[in-house]
Protein backbone atom coordinates (compact mmCIF):
# COMPACT_ATOMS: atom_id res chain seq x y z
CA UNK A 1 0.00 0.00 0.00
CA UNK A 2 1.33 3.74 -0.56
CA UNK A 3 0.03 6.42 0.95
CA UNK A 4 -0.48 9.57 -0.55
CA UNK A 5 -3.10 12.02 0.78
CA UNK A 6 -3.06 12.69 5.19
CA UNK A 7 -5.96 14.52 6.72
CA UNK A 8 -6.41 15.62 10.13
CA UNK A 9 -8.59 12.66 10.95
CA UNK A 10 -7.20 9.76 8.95
CA UNK A 11 -5.24 9.46 5.19
CA UNK A 12 -5.84 7.74 1.89
CA UNK A 13 -4.07 5.44 -0.18
CA UNK A 14 -3.38 2.36 -2.92
CA UNK A 15 -4.45 -0.86 -1.38
CA UNK A 16 -4.40 -3.92 -3.61
CA UNK A 17 -7.13 -5.47 -1.18
CA UNK A 18 -10.68 -4.70 -1.10
CA UNK A 19 -11.92 -3.81 2.47
CA UNK A 20 -15.41 -3.17 3.50
CA UNK A 21 -16.51 0.38 5.60
CA UNK A 22 -16.48 -0.41 9.29
CA UNK A 23 -13.76 -2.50 9.21
CA UNK A 24 -10.08 -2.18 11.26
CA UNK A 25 -7.11 -2.32 9.41
CA UNK A 26 -3.22 -2.07 10.79
CA UNK A 27 -1.14 0.79 8.75
CA UNK A 28 2.26 0.81 9.19
CA UNK A 29 4.50 3.39 7.10
CA UNK A 30 8.32 2.56 7.63
CA UNK A 31 9.54 5.41 5.66
CA UNK A 32 10.14 6.89 9.49
CA UNK A 33 12.16 5.16 12.45
CA UNK A 34 10.36 4.11 14.51
CA UNK A 35 7.66 3.26 11.57
CA UNK A 36 4.19 4.87 12.12
CA UNK A 37 1.77 2.16 13.24
CA UNK A 38 -1.89 2.76 14.08
CA UNK A 39 -5.14 1.05 13.47
CA UNK A 40 -7.52 2.69 11.89
CA UNK A 41 -11.01 2.18 10.31
CA UNK A 42 -12.73 2.27 6.58
CA UNK A 43 -14.31 4.77 5.72
CA UNK A 44 -14.33 4.03 2.27
CA UNK A 45 -12.81 2.18 -0.69
CA UNK A 46 -13.38 2.45 -3.96
CA UNK A 47 -12.23 0.28 -7.10
CA UNK A 48 -9.81 1.72 -9.88
CA UNK A 49 -8.50 0.10 -12.51
CA UNK A 50 -5.47 -1.61 -10.58
CA UNK A 51 -6.47 -1.85 -6.95
CA UNK A 52 -8.68 0.24 -4.34
CA UNK A 53 -8.38 3.75 -3.38
CA UNK A 54 -8.89 3.62 0.73
CA UNK A 55 -9.93 6.36 3.12
CA UNK A 56 -9.11 5.46 6.37
CA UNK A 57 -9.85 7.18 9.68
CA UNK A 58 -7.52 7.39 12.82
CA UNK A 59 -8.67 5.53 15.96
CA UNK A 60 -6.40 7.04 17.98
CA UNK A 61 -6.75 11.01 18.21
CA UNK A 62 -2.97 11.43 18.88
CA UNK A 63 -2.33 9.82 14.99
CA UNK A 64 -3.50 12.69 13.01
CA UNK A 65 -0.71 14.95 14.35
CA UNK A 66 1.53 12.12 14.35
CA UNK A 67 0.49 11.21 10.83
CA UNK A 68 0.64 14.43 9.57
CA UNK A 69 4.68 14.78 10.78
CA UNK A 70 5.12 11.23 8.83
CA UNK A 71 3.29 13.01 5.78
CA UNK A 72 6.22 15.57 6.00
CA UNK A 73 8.82 13.41 6.25
CA UNK A 74 7.90 12.04 3.10
CA UNK A 75 7.77 15.21 1.44
CA UNK A 76 11.07 15.99 2.49
CA UNK A 77 12.58 12.78 1.63
CA UNK A 78 10.72 13.38 -2.22
CA UNK A 79 12.36 16.91 -2.32
CA UNK A 80 15.91 15.38 -1.41
CA UNK A 81 15.51 13.00 -4.12
CA UNK A 82 14.39 15.99 -6.62
CA UNK A 83 17.16 18.08 -5.68
CA UNK A 84 19.76 15.23 -6.24
CA UNK A 85 18.31 14.42 -9.83
CA UNK A 86 17.72 17.81 -11.17
CA UNK A 87 20.53 19.66 -9.41
CA UNK A 88 22.94 17.04 -8.85
CA UNK A 89 23.03 18.23 -4.84
CA UNK A 90 23.27 15.60 -2.46
CA UNK A 91 21.50 16.82 0.94
CA UNK A 92 21.51 15.25 4.57
CA UNK A 93 18.32 15.02 5.79
CA UNK A 94 18.86 18.01 7.94
CA UNK A 95 19.88 20.39 5.00
CA UNK A 96 16.80 18.58 2.94
CA UNK A 97 14.51 19.42 5.95
CA UNK A 98 15.55 22.78 6.59
CA UNK A 99 15.06 23.90 2.69
CA UNK A 100 11.85 22.34 2.33
CA UNK A 101 10.76 23.98 5.53
CA UNK A 102 11.77 27.31 4.37
CA UNK A 103 10.34 26.40 1.02
CA UNK A 104 7.38 24.79 1.27
CA UNK A 105 6.31 24.31 5.54
CA UNK A 106 3.53 27.31 5.15
CA UNK A 107 1.85 26.12 2.04
CA UNK A 108 1.26 22.57 4.49
CA UNK A 109 -1.76 22.50 6.41
CA UNK A 110 -1.90 22.64 9.54
CA UNK A 111 -3.10 20.04 11.69
CA UNK A 112 -5.09 21.88 13.78
CA UNK A 113 -6.73 23.66 10.60
CA UNK A 114 -9.97 22.38 9.44
CA UNK A 115 -10.26 19.79 6.55
CA UNK A 116 -12.52 19.66 3.96
CA UNK A 117 -11.90 16.15 3.38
Amino acid sequence: MHAFNVSLGGLSFVSDTRFEPGAIVGVRIPIVRPPFETEARVAWCRARERGFDLGVEFLNPDDAFRGRMVEQVCHIQKYKKEVLESEGRQLSAEQAAHEWIGKYAADFPDVGASDSH
